[in-house]
């Protein structure tokens, strides 16, 4: 995807999360964090688009972490919540495409880290909103979802701090069923998950089969890209999905892939 395509679901998705946390109210529940009011959300989006801000607009040359929220009454949070998000949607649509800045995961720049990173982050956020509001959730582009879902096992679950670990090495195959190409095999083991993408031309290999030379997978998972994106974040319930093999893995993931 574009670095413009990221930012315009970054604008969009904010937007919307903001008009559901309004409509759920502060004190509500968010679903998929028991401990979180939409308070917490709201704080927690707001401080993360003024920190990817901050990098971006001053080039950042040094790891940091959000700065603490404001102590603002709960009747100016929403404004503050969309001041930050627009300027962060200011900031990635000036910024230079040969920004050099501070990243955490791999990526063709740190301008597309930083589009890319907060999109994500503020989309899966934006259905932590419309659900604490009990609303319909605002549908996904195919293209965005399956990129969500590459980002989230080949850059946030591939780092040392990843839970995702077994005691003897297992493999999960993961396939979008709407998307070309999506398609990974993700490598378990005491160390962090390993995953590699499919080749473009094992489409023709059974669901229990693992694109590296049709060597079987204890478990398949398959599904539409936007439900497999927000099943993988713990999101969406399994039983959408198709899962082939051992069990135990979807367990796993949903017990211990928090990031």
């Amino acid at each position: 995807m574009e670095i413009t395509e990221f930012v315009e679901t970054l604008r969009l998705d904010g937007s919307l999360l903001a008009d559901a946390a309004e409509e759920a109210g502060l004190d509500a529940s968010v679903p998929a964090c028991p401990e979180w009011q939409v308070r917490d959300l709201v704080t927690h989006i707001g401080r993360v688009h003024r920190w990817a801000t901050e990098i971006v607009a001053q080039g950042v040359q040094q790891p940091s972490g959000p700065a603490e929220a404001p102590d603002l009454p709960d009747e100016e949070l929403i404004s503050w919540l969309r001041e930050g998000h627009h300027h962060l949607v200011l900031a990635l649509h000036s910024a230079p495409r040969d920004l050099d800045a501070w990243a955490f995961l791999p990526a063709p720049s740190p301008l597309t880290f930083w589009a890319r990173r907060q999109a994500h982050e503020t989309s899966v956020h934006r259905v932590d909103a419309q659900q604490a509001a009990g609303a319909s959730l605002t549908p996904l582009p195919t293209s965005f979802a399956a990129d969500g879902i590459d980002e989230l096992l080949t850059g946030l679950h591939a780092r040392d701090r990843s839970g995702i670990r077994t005691d003897v090495p297992r493999t999960l195959r993961l396939r979008a069923t709407d998307a070309p190409d999506a398609d990974w095999t993700v490598h378990l083991s005491e160390a962090p998950p390993r995953t590699v993408r499919t080749p473009a031309d094992a489409g023709s290999l059974s669901g229990s089969d693992s694109p590296e030379q049709g060597k079987p997978v204890d478990c398949t998972i398959e599904g539409p890209a936007e439900e497999l994106y927000l099943t993988l974040w713990n999101r969406r319930p399994w039983d959408a999905l198709t899962i082939t093999g051992d069990r135990e893995l979807p367990e796993l993931w949903r017990e211990r892939a928090g990031v």
